[in-house]
């Protein structure tokens, strides 16, 4: 199942669930009709939660940990009184499942139900509220009803875009991930159109996946993984194998990929606080070093994670001497007008002014962040921005030819935008003037007409005086 926003996943409004015949009266007969219809679905087999499906589900799959689920449900103590319904709120319900939103009982019930399923849950109260209730609704030590549908479920985004959706299979153990530059040990299994297209395990250092030919998404993925953990990402072409596909694995341009991944281990890099300022420095140049070969390749993605990694170490740091301070900064002003350039090539213009600004704080006359903060600006239609950046590199070099020919450009933009914009008022006020035309025209045929009708009642009254 791809991931989708909420809005999406929702689909249409859902059905209203169908209630259980009658009110349950007593512990007792709750018991029997569990004992005689109920599955214990408690990975312990302890009868903490037992399920009665009312209404099947689609074929398909079931969610899995981590997947946003969207319910209807009623909840209701053992002598049948109701304590809480989305239902009779008129609103659905939706957390991310396996991941302790809500009590165990609704985790453990939801992942087994289908999409479209209406089932009833009996919990045990080590499953629901404990010894301690939900006061004051739910008393301490309170066995629950939940009768709960399954409207939607979809997988968990990684990215803003929606470009990597996660859904994990086996959940993994421990608290810590890998970080960028760990190395990680993982199993993969690609597919695309339902084809498998590859099955390895494979060694890689989290932010140089490309190196071994693994894809962008699942290397962005793993900081997001733990050991032991299966999932599987659904990848959208700009974190899978772009428009130029992967004519190795007989993939056109511009092809979703699933990608099933189990991190079998990792061995995390030093963070940056458990660096000091000497190591920061050796490593930042060869950091750079393998940004600018990402970058000639044309694997902007990949290039900007190395240069954003000097950005992290170094900006916060101060030199104890005015050598390192120097460096500190060469260094600085390198990376941010490498991520620059990156996101031009990426039209992630906003990013772009962002990194140029970051440079200009530093060295406000510098040729190159003004020239490309200048093109932001220029394809975001901010065309006096632009201009002043421009005019800005030719104060600082005389002869950029190319910021001269920039100017023109901007020029030319705003003449055209201007003369757009006249037609556009022109057509505006052209439309406002018919249309007051046409009011007015009504205006006079309405007081023509009540004036012809007031001579006609005066002619009728004269009329019937004369007679």
């Amino acid at each position: 199942m791809r991931g989708r926003s909420e809005r999406a996943c929702l689909g249409s409004v859902a059905i209203e669930m169908n209630a259980h015949k009658g009110e349950f009266t007593d512990g007792k007969t709750i018991a029997s009709l569990f004992a005689k219809e109920g599955t214990d679905i408690t990975p312990q087999k302890d009868k903490g939660v037992c399920k009665v499906v009312r209404r099947q589900g689609e074929e398909g799959e079931r969610p899995m940990i981590g997947d946003r689920v969207f319910v209807h449900y009623t909840g209701k103590l053992l002598s049948g009184k109701k304590f809480d319904s989305s239902i009779d709120r008129k609103e659905l319900f939706s957390f991310n499942l396996g991941k302790g939103q809500v009590i165990k009982a609704w985790d453990i019930g939801v992942m087994s139900m289908k999409k479209g399923e209406i089932c009833t849950l009996l919990c045990k109260p080590e499953y629901a509220y404990g010894s301690t209730g939900n006061p004051p609704k739910i008393p301490p030590n309170s066995s629950l009803i939940f009768e709960v549908e399954l409207l939607d479920f979809c997988g968990e985004e990684l990215t803003e875009d929606g470009g990597i959706v996660r859904r994990i299979k086996v959940k993994g153990e421990g608290y810590t991930n890998p970080n960028d530059g760990a190395t990680v040990h993982v199993h993969l299994e690609g597919s695309c159109g339902g084809r498998t297209f590859e099955s390895r395990d494979v060694r890689f250092t989290v932010g140089e996946s490309e190196d071994v030919g693994v894809p962008l998404g699942v290397d962005r993925a793993m900081e997001k993984m733990q050991k032991g953990e299966c999932c599987l990402l659904y990848l959208k072409p700009k974190y899978a194998f772009g428009a130029e596909g992967k004519l190795k694995y007989d993939i056109g341009p511009n092809a979703d990929v699933v990608y099933e991944v189990t991190l079998k281990d990792f061995a995390k890099a030093k963070e940056s606080w458990e660096m000091d300022l000497r190591e920061k420095l050796e490593k930042s140049p060869l950091v750079k070093q393998k940004g600018t070969q990402y970058f000639k390749v044309g694997r902007y993605h990949q290039a900007v994670i190395q240069y954003q990694r000097i950005v992290s170490w170094l900006e916060m740091e101060c030199g104890v001497s005015e050598g390192q301070q120097q460096a500190i900064q060469e260094l600085l002003l390198v990376a941010h007008l490498n991520l620059a350039l990156c996101h031009l090539r990426l039209r992630e213009y906003s990013h772009v002014v962002e990194n140029c600004n970051k440079v200009i704080d530093i060295d406000a006359d510098n040729e190159k962040a003004l020239y490309r903060r200048g093109e932001a600006h220029l394809q975001r239609n901010e065309f006096s921005l632009a201009l002043k950046d421009f005019r800005h590199v030719l104060q600082v070099n005389p002869s950029n030819r190319a910021a001269h020919s920039q100017i023109t450009l901007c020029q030319r933009k705003m003449r055209e935008h201007h003369e757009q914009d006249k037609k556009i008022y022109a057509n505006m006020f052209q439309r406002f003037a018919e249309h007051d035309a046409k009011v007015a025209k009504l205006k006079r045929r309405r007081d023509s007409s009540t004036s012809s009708e007031l001579s006609s009642k005066r002619k009728h009254r004269r009329s019937q005086d004369c007679s």
